[in-house]
This record gives C-alpha cells, sequence and structure tokens, in this order.
C-alpha cells in the first residue's frame, strides 16, 4: 500500500499547489488547460487500447474476438451501471463533498471530483502497479503513477478546484483493492487477462477525452463494470478455445 499512499499524497499536494495557481490564472488559460489534459486523455486512451491487439491476446481468445470482449464488456458493464446508477451516484459523493469542504459558488467541483477520480484510477499502471505492490514485487510503477498524477493534479485543479482533491479517496479504496488482490489471490490474474481490462480502460479513457474536450458527454462512470466484466468474457472465450 506505500505506492498508493504516494499516489494519495501527490494527488492532495498537486491539487493544493493547483488551487493556488489556479486563482492568478486567467479563465481562458485554464480552459486552455483543461483541452490540453482532454487531448493527452484522449492519446493516452488510445495507446491504452493498443492492448486489444497483443498477440499473448489474440492467442487465447482468437482472432477479432478482442474488439468482442471490449464490446460485450461495455454493453454488459453499461446496463449494469445504469442498473446501479453508478454515475448519479459519483455525482452525489461530489455534492456530498462539495457542501461539506467548498463554498457555494464553486460550481466545478463535483466535476473535479468526478473527472479525476475516473482519470487517476482507469489505466493499466493503476491496476498493475497495485497488483505488483500488494505482491511485495516493488512500487515502481505506482511512483511513476504518483508522479503523473501529481502533475495531472495540478492541472485539472487549477480549471477545476478542490473537486479534484476528492479523488484521492477514489485511488485509496480502488488502488488498495487491487492491492489486496495481488496480497491474498497471488499472480491469479494472467497477461490476457489485464489486456482485456486496458483494452476497456483505453476506451473509457477516450470517452473521458472526449467530454473534457466538450465533444460528447459519456456517462463514464456508468461503463466502471465493464472493467470487471472485460477479464471475465475473455477467460471465458480463452476457455472455449
Amino acid at each position: 500500500m506505500i505506492g498508493t499512499i504516494v499516489n494519495v499524497i501527490t494527488i492532495l499536494v498537486g491539487t493544493s499547489i493547483g488551487v493556488f495557481v489556479g486563482s492568478k490564472i486567467p479563465s481562458k488559460t485554464r480552459t486552455l488547460i483543461t483541452d490540453a489534459l482532454g487531448l493527452v486523455t484522449f492519446v493516452s486512451g488510445a495507446s491504452a487500447c493498443a492492448a486489444l491487439w497483443n498477440s499473448n491476446y489474440v492467442a487465447k481468445v482468437g482472432s477479432g474476438r478482442p474488439i468482442l470482449i471490449t464490446l460485450g464488456a461495455l454493453l454488459i458493464g453499461g446496463i449494469l451501471g445504469s442498473v446501479f446508477r453508478i454515475e448519479e451516484r459519483l455525482d452525489n459523493v461530489g455534492e456530498k463533498l462539495k457542501r461539506r469542504f467548498s463554498n457555494e459558488n464553486d460550481s466545478n467541483f463535483v466535476t473535479g471530483f468526478v473527472t479525476a477520480s475516473l482519470i487517476f484510477v482507469i489505466g493499466p499502471m493503476a491496476i498493475l502497479g497495485s497488483i505488483s505492490d500488494g505482491l511485495g514485487n516493488g512500487n515502481e510503477l505506482l511512483i511513476l503513477k504518483s508522479i503523473m498524477d501529481g502533475f495531472a493534479a495540478i492541472a485539472f485543479a487549477a480549471a477545476l478546484g478542490w473537486g479534484v482533491a476528492g479523488s484521492a479517496i477514489c485511488v485509496l479504496i480502488y488502488q488498495g483493492a487491487w492491492s489486496a488482490v495481488g496480497a491474498f489471490l497471488g499472480s491469479t490474474l494472467q497477461e490476457y487477462q489485464i489486456d482485456s481490462i486496458t483494452g476497456v480502460g483505453g476506451l473509457l479513457l477516450i470517452g473521458i477525452g472526449l467530454k473534457l474536450l466538450n465533444l460528447r458527454s459519456i456517462a463514464i462512470g456508468d461503463m466502471l463494470p465493464a472493467l470487471l466484466i472485460a477479464p471475465v468474457l475473455a477467460t471465458s472465450v480463452a476457455l472455449l478455445m
């Protein structure tokens, strides 16, 4: 859990710096920062999607099937997320934090909390780094992720305010859970299963990028169960091969 704790600290420090600097940055510049983050998030998502064509993944489930597995995971996950109203509940958590820690004029609080939470927990580094940390194989991946998240938190907080700090709670819970998987289940997840999660996460990141760029508002929160559905579907297909 050391890597995750470091990650939480860098997010909190980055948010504090971003809020302090953000007050001195013109609104037009803050919008530009958000656009830049949207573009980088979009590219990061596209890069993560490359996992769908990894040779080991294709060999395990068959040619062309990673795309179908991803589609199935997004559809099933999206339906489950809608039923359990995950996006709405994330918004509600943000609203509660806003009432407790922020002033009424901070309209970006919920947006900062939800957006930063999704970006900081989605991706291969969060999963692989946390599992490695839990297995006792080192926390280098999470330290690297912490540095990246710290700089991202500065930029996000400059544009969206204190809501970004709330994402540290999600990071602690999410990465802590994956560390527990590594500690208690050992190296259960195989490479192709990680690829299935990474591919789905990449598409979710692209959706976040579209939202940050004001191109399309997608209920990414409702699709989060797809990250759990993907390895289940991939395993099922691999067993049938």
